[in-house]
C-alpha cells in the first residue's frame, strides 16, 4: 500500500502490514527489545503477535503456543508477511516472558491501552486483588499478588500494580487508583478496602466509593449495624421516626430464587468519622433453592456497609445495582483467567513472568469484548477457525463513531 492512501490514524509496521497506530499491534511496535541483533531470530513483534493469536484461538501454556504456531506456520507467516515459515520453540516464547518484556514498561503499555478502548458508558470501576498461583514456588510464603480496577461495563481492566511480599492490598490501593481517571466513578471494593484513607482520596478526585463494612472496621460496624435493629419500642413510646428507604430485587435461574433487600439511610452523615458520607445500608441477600417445586435449601446473608454517593440523588435500587455490579470482577475477570485461560495451571515462576502472564490475559478479554463476545470460551472457538480475523483485532483500535 501507498503512504498516500493511508489513514490520518494509520501507519505501516516492520513488515509492511497497515495498521491503526493505536492498535495493540501498533504499540508493540514501541515496546523495548533488551536482546542484541545477533543471533535474533525474530522480532519481539513477531513473538507478541504469536503468543496473542494463540490466546485467541485457545492455546494457553508456552509449549500449546509454539506447537500451534507450527501447525499454522505458512498462515501465520503469510499473515504477518515474514520472509520464512519457521516459528519460534517453546522455550522462545517463555523467554518473552522471563527475560525479554520489562513488567512496567509492558504494564504501561496495556494501561493505555485499555483506557483509551473505554467507551465512557460505564459507572462502576471495581478494585479487587488476586493471587496468581502458577507463580508460587516451593520456599515462597504465598504467590505473586496483583490488584485490579475493573471498568465492569467494558470489560477492561485499566489499571493494575503489583502488591508486594511486605505489603498488602490497603497500601497498594492508592497506588493503583492514581492511574485511573476516577471523577464521576463509583469506586467498589471488598472490606479490606473499607479505609479512611482510601476513601478521603477517592472523594478529593471526584469520585465516589462504596464499600462493605465488617468487623475490620468495629466502630463503624456496630453504628450501622445499631441504626437497622429492628425497633422494639417500649409500651407508652412509639417507633423512632426514621429515613429509611428500600429497594427489593428478586432473581430466579439454574433452581435458584434470590431476593435482595437493601435499606439506606443518611441518618449516619453527621454522627460518622467518615470522609465524604452520603449514606449506609444494610442489604439482606436470601437464597432459596429449589427442587420440583419445593424449597429443599435456604441460606441468609447479612451487609452493612457505606457509600459517599447522596441519598438525595441515589436511590437503594442504584445503591443496590452498584454494588452487585461490583461481582463483575469476578466473573468477568478472574474466572476467564484461571478457568477459560487457566492462568493459575500455567506454570511461571521466574521474575515477573506471572504477572506479564496475567496482563496479557487482561488485554486478550478486552479484545474479546470489542469483538461483541461476552463468552470468551465461545469467541476463542470462533477465532480457532478464523485466524486472520484474529489478527484483524490486533491490527484496529477502537474510534469515535
Amino acid at each position: 500500500m501507498e503512504y498516500s492512501t493511508l489513514e490520518t490514524w494509520q501507519e505501516i509496521g516492520e513488515t509492511g502490514i497497515v495498521h491503526d497506530k493505536g492498535s495493540l499491534y501498533g504499540r508493540f511496535h514501541h515496546i523495548s527489545d533488551p536482546r542484541g541483533a545477533k543471533g535474533k531470530q525474530y522480532s519481539l513483534v513477531t513473538l507478541l503477535v504469536v503468543i496473542f493469536l494463540a490466546k485467541l484461538t485457545g492455546k494457553d501454556k508456552p509449549d500449546e503456543i509454539a506447537d500451534w504456531a507450527k501447525n499454522h506456520a505458512g498462515e501465520l507467516a503469510e499473515l504477518l508477511e515474514l520472509k520464512r515459515q519457521q516459528m519460534p520453540s517453546h522455550s522462545t516464547i517463555r523467554r518473552v516472558f522471563h527475560t525479554i518484556l520489562e513488567e512496567g514498561e509492558f504494564d504501561r503499555m496495556a494501561q493505555a491501552y485499555n483506557q483509551q478502548e473505554q467507551t465512557g458508558s460505564g459507572k462502576v470501576l471495581s478494585m479487587d486483588g488476586k493471587a496468581l498461583r502458577g507463580t508460587r514456588i516451593a520456599d515462597q510464603e504465598r504467590s505473586d499478588q496483583v490488584l485490579s480496577v475493573y471498568d465492569v461495563q467494558d470489560q477492561l481492566v485499566v489499571a493494575q500494580a503489583a502488591v508486594d511480599t511486605k505489603e498488602n492490598e490497603i497500601v497498594a490501593a492508592p497506588r493503583v487508583l492514581e492511574q485511573v481517571a476516577i471523577a464521576g466513578k463509583v469506586i467498589t471494593g471488598d472490606a479490606l478496602h473499607t479505609q479512611r484513607a482510601i476513601s478521603e482520596m477517592i472523594v478529593k478526585r471526584g469520585g465516589h466509593y462504596l464499600w462493605p463494612v465488617k468487623t475490620n472496621q468495629p466502630r463503624l460496624h456496630e453504628d450501622i449495624q445499631r441504626l437497622f435493629a429492628p425497633d422494639n419500642p417500649k409500651p407508652g413510646f412509639g417507633k423512632i421516626t426514621t429515613d429509611f428507604q428500600t429497594a427489593i430485587k428478586v432473581n430466579y435461574g439454574h433452581g435458584r430464587l434470590e431476593k435482595r433487600t437493601i435499606h439506606t439511610s443518611a441518618m449516619l452523615n453527621e454522627y460518622l468519622d467518615w470522609p465524604g458520607v452520603g449514606q449506609v445500608y444494610r442489604l439482606e441477600r436470601k437464597f432459596d433453592w429449589v427442587r420440583q417445586g419445593k424449597v429443599f435449601k435456604s441460606t441468609c446473608e447479612i451487609e452493612y456497609g457505606i457509600t459517599s454517593l447522596p441519598k438525595v440523588t441515589i436511590s437503594p435500587a442504584q445503591v443496590l445495582l452498584f454494588r452487585r455490579r461490583h461481582w463483575g470482577v469476578e466473573t468477568g475477570l478472574h474466572y476467564r483467567r484461571d478457568v477459560t485461560f487457566r492462568e493459575d495451571s500455567t506454570r511461571m515462576t521466574i521474575g515477573a513472568a506471572g504477572r506479564i502472564l496475567a496482563t496479557v490475559h487482561n488485554l486478550i478479554i478486552g479484545l474479546i469484548k470489542r469483538a461483541g463476545y461476552n463468552n470468551a470460551a465461545k469467541a476463542r472457538r470462533h477465532y480457532d477457525g478464523h485466524i486472520a480475523e484474529a489478527f484483524g483485532l490486533l491490527l484496529t483500535e477502537k474510534r469515535p463513531s
